[in-house]
């Protein structure tokens, strides 16, 4: 049986197609995927995350816990609301997940982890707990949804469906999150646009679904998602990277501190190994569909493409590609297709961020 988000109901009513994503029912489309991309970049658009995990780290001591539990620094956070992206790693230096952690105040941290490591990480983080913090508490929030408004109109619009929730957010940078009334706003995403993840009573999500869409701001399925998350060059775990990848070789070294002293779970381990590999763009030169596991073939030896599809805004098949350290920004290698060997450029990441490509061809 699929688990399912309380948007279930409100997706199928909606005409989406539904599929089995990690072991959840999920919407993968309503209708034209690449309409859908464009929507987001050119308009708004709102999808559900209700399957990612809250989890809520409370007590005293929380900084000096998620200092050893993160690879990157909370230091960094001090502004209360002020969000950090951060792997969380195994002792061999392994992505257990990638996360979101907001710092609210000295005893409350919030995290955002995925769906599909969500019992592993929640199990991770509480016996790092029980050996380290014993007077922490970890309570995932399963009372909590989560719905994300991305695009270039996307706070005007749910400023519209959350009224007076204007004021508190749009002091907002990008990265930081606030409070308001039964809502939790964060100023991120995962589509390289502008916009919110509003976290909220998981009997309220429907109602704002629907007032998000009376507002004009359209609902996109995973699809798109993908396609939206790899033009903005923001990996997916399990495919770009996992507990079987190095991170320094997944293209996440800036969220990775090795400067401060601290030590951190995995630290040891990724300096004993640095990266040998690394991960760049690739657009395709010529005609063909990049993908994942296809292999790529340079002077400098062999590498693998991690994700790959056609892109809407640049109108050519793109991907991640982890590739020798040799290879520069814009060699042209090529790649292993229906047993074929077809040209691609070597690109700097992102492709594109607000609604503009970063590509010059």
């Amino acid at each position: 049986m699929l688990k399912q988000t309380p948007l279930n109901s409100v997706h199928r009513a909606m005409g989406a197609r539904m599929v089995d994503f990690g072991g959840w029912d999920m919407p993968v489309n309503y209708g034209s995927q690449i309409e859908e991309h464009h929507q987001v970049r050119r308009d708004a658009g709102m999808f559900d995350v209700c399957h990612m995990l809250v989890v809520d780290v409370t007590g005293t001591g929380i900084r000096d816990f998620l200092r050893h539990l993160l690879a990157n620094n909370v230091d960094k956070l001090q502004i209360p609301g002020k969000a950090l992206y951060s792997c969380m790693l195994n002792p061999a230096g392994g992505v257990i997940d990638d996360l979101i952690v907001y710092f609210m105040r000295e005893d409350w941290f919030r995290i955002v982890v995925n769906a599909g490591t969500a019992e592993k990480d929640v199990a991770w983080m509480e016996g790092q707990r029980a050996a380290t913090a014993p007077q922490l508490c970890i309570q995932p929030r399963r009372d909590l949804a989560m719905i994300a408004v991305q695009g270039p109109n996307a706070r005007e619009k749910a400023w519209q469906a959350i009224p007076g929730s204007r004021a508190a957010t749009e002091p907002l940078k990008p990265f930081q999150a606030a409070e308001f009334a039964q809502y939790f706003i964060g100023r991120t995403g995962y589509t390289g646009e502008d916009g919110f993840e509003v976290m909220l009573p998981v009997a309220e999500a429907e109602a704002l679904w629907k007032t998000l869409h009376g507002c004009g701001v359209a609902p996109i399925g995973l699809g798109a998602r993908d396609t939206l998350r790899l033009e903005a060059g923001m990996n997916l775990y399990g495919q770009d990277m996992g507990e079987d990848v190095n991170p320094l070789e997944a293209g996440l070294a800036w969220t990775i501190d090795q400067k401060s002293p601290r030590d951190f779970i995995g630290k040891a381990a990724l300096q004993a190994k640095p990266a040998a590999m690394q991960m760049l763009g690739l657009v395709l030169l010529d005609k063909g569909v990049l993908r994942g596991h296809q292999k790529v073939v340079t002077p400098h030896g062999v590498g693998e493409i991690t994700s790959g599809s056609f892109s809407p805004t640049l109108n050519q098949s793109i991907a991640f590609a982890r590739l020798p350290l040799t290879v520069a920004v814009g060699d042209t290698v090529q790649v292993e297709i229906r047993d074929k060997l077809l040209n691609a450029k070597v690109v700097k990441l992102p492709f594109a961020r607000n609604g503009q490509s970063l590509i010059n061809n």
